[in-house]
């Protein structure tokens, strides 16, 4: 397995990613993709298997945190350690840019995601609500 950035024409394999893996939203289209690709202070991460997108993560940095985004495994490649590595990577391009927090959103109704990110030594803060807006674009 190699963990490595996202190329631009790679679009659709992790949009066919987030689908099989997750539910994909709103805000998850080719341009948004190709966009994230361009940004200085975001990474998207992905695991390849013999050239097959397998995994992907978000890493973003506002000046302030570090966020992380859509970490996906494809389900048949779960319980291998592809989020671990992808997790170890994001983490390590935080460092780089001299993160200090960093903050994870994580659908309270996936049991197995809350579990994974307990695992992997992230605690639960209560004390934040996450409001939503979507915003349209022409």
């Amino acid at each position: 397995m190699k963990i490595r950035q996202l190329d631009a024409h790679e679009a659709e394999a992790l949009l066919e990613l987030w689908t099989v893996s997750t539910a994909p939203s709103e805000t998850d289209t080719m341009g948004d993709i190709s966009r994230l690709v361009r940004e200085a202070h975001a990474r998207c991460l992905v695991a390849d298997i013999d050239g097959q997108i397998v995994g992907s993560v978000i890493a973003t940095f506002d000046g302030w945190r570090g966020n992380i985004y859509r970490l996906a495994v494809r389900p048949d490649h779960r319980r291998r350690g592809v989020a671990r590595a992808l997790v170890a990577a994001v983490e390590e391009a935080f460092g780089e840019w001299g993160v200090r927090r960093i903050t994870v959103l994580v659908e309270r109704d996936h049991p197995w995601a809350v579990g994974f990110w307990g695992a992997v030594g992230y605690d639960l803060d209560a004390r934040i609500a996450r409001f939503v807006r979507n915003v349209r674009t022409s």
